[in-house]
């Protein structure tokens, strides 16, 4: 059974920095890409970065690059996003998510790869 469970969120002021969590249980992570979804108020729910955890190989969107940055744990089977330099739209709860790939949109993902978000609020 994949479990996700996304940790770490705050409220932080702009140009400030927080570290997220994505502890994982269940699964064999070493198989898999861990993704990063952000969803601010009244909008969707919006692809930030994966790690392939086996190579640690990472991608992010464009309006993140320089910024965020992926990391994992091996012996915790966690992956980590640290957020530097951060703006007020980056306010958002953000989710971590697990597949095989990865995917930069919300359907191909399995409805129960998903863990519950953490709030990361931008503000002065």
């Amino acid at each position: 059974e994949v479990r996700v469970q996304a940790s770490g969120g705050g409220l932080v002021q702009p140009g400030g920095s927080l570290r997220l969590s994505c502890a994982t249980s269940g699964f064999n992570v070493e198989y898999y890409v861990i993704s990063w979804f952000r969803q601010a108020p009244g909008k969707g729910r919006e692809w930030v970065s994966c790690i392939r955890f086996d190579t640690g190989t990472t991608y992010y969107t464009d309006s993140v690059k320089g910024r965020f940055t992926n990391s994992k744990d091996n012996a915790k089977a966690t992956v980590y996003l640290q957020m530097n330099s951060l703006k007020p739209e980056d306010t958002a709860v953000y989710y971590c998510a697990a597949e095989r790939a990865c995917y930069r949109d919300t359907d191909s993902f399995d409805e129960d790869h998903w863990g519950q978000g953490t709030l990361v609020t931008v503000s002065s």
